[in-house]
């Protein structure tokens, strides 16, 4: 009996976790276009590192621009910019050392910044928020 629930339980978390990355792939999406619409260029996106992730990784003219992307429904608990704490910045700013060194760029040679994109809102009338250089 125990084991039929934490199987039941295990398929729920399943189902959420795929429903939440599927979610997430498709606001990373409207970004990434949201980003190219507004002049960037797509370099790659959701690059891995031992340390984290990046979103996207784009060209604005010879800058390097990291890209976190962050959706919430609604703004109850501080809403999506307050979602990227100082502790997401480090782990994002480890994953673009990787990163430069991984393609072999110097970083204090290399022009970079690191965005966010917030989104906030129901899926028909989204609103969506660039902080341009929003940590360092």
């Amino acid at each position: 009996m125990l084991w039929h629930k934490l199987n039941k339980f295990a398929q729920t978390t399943e189902t959420t976790k795929r429903s939440t990355k599927t979610l997430g792939d498709s606001w990373e999406l409207y970004a990434e276009h949201y980003l190219i619409d507004n002049g960037l260029s797509l370099l790659t996106k959701n690059f891995h590192s031992r340390q984290g992730e990046i979103d996207l990784i784009m060209k604005d003219d010879d800058c390097l621009v990291f890209v976190e992307v962050k959706y919430r429904k609604n703004n109850h608990f501080g809403g999506a910019i307050s979602a990227v704490t100082q502790q997401k910045q480090q782990k994002i700013i480890k994953t673009a050392i990787f990163y430069l060194q991984q393609q072999n760029l110097n970083e204090y040679n290399t022009a970079c910044r690191f965005d966010i994109v917030a989104i906030e809102g129901d899926t028909n009338n989204p609103t969506i928020h660039w902080l341009k250089n929003a940590f360092s």
